[in-house]
């Protein structure tokens, strides 16, 4: 579960260009961020602290093509609990957080009680990870499984 810090901090114009270009490019320096966003580079440098402090801004990743690393099969997989009780949501989301296939995973309103985003290497692989490691969970009562046929749209960039 992502914790983020409770933070009062105003977001202003300049820090929102600041925002969409450390999406677009993680990489980039302060030099280069401050003549992109009209702003010194040492502004940039606190801005960036200070974005960080408040929740805004979290860790800097490098994203990875799937389908290179032998994940290029996508799976929507709805979860229906046997229980609500705390400890069994606990220990689901513990499991969840364990297993590296998973890749996001959403508590749902609805019929369902979690969504979750699976990465395997093929369809074999996703049936034998849903038989013996998500079904064998003792706290999944049933899943149901989408396979997504093309992907159309990916971005991890917010609208700022």
């Amino acid at each position: 579960m992502v914790q983020i810090m409770k933070y009062d901090r105003q977001v202003d114009a300049i820090d929102k260009r600041i925002i969409a270009a450390l999406q677009e490019d993680g990489t980039i320096t302060h030099g280069e961020l401050a003549d992109r966003v009209g702003a010194s580079s040492a502004s940039c440098w606190r801005r960036i602290k200070a974005l960080e402090a408040a929740g805004v801004l979290l860790k800097t990743v490098r994203l990875v093509a799937p389908e290179k690393i032998g994940r290029g099969v996508n799976v929507l997989c709805n979860i229906r609990m046997r229980s609500h009780a705390s400890d069994a949501r606990g220990a689901f989301e513990s499991f969840v957080d364990s297993r590296p296939e998973i890749i996001e995973c959403f508590s749902m309103s609805g019929d369902w009680d979690y969504l979750l985003r699976i990465v395997v290497a093929d369809v074999a692989d996703y049936n034998h990870f849903l038989m013996e490691t998500l079904l064998s969970h003792s706290s999944v009562a049933g899943a149901s499984s989408h396979f997504a046929l093309s992907l159309t749209k990916y971005t991890t960039a917010m609208p700022v």
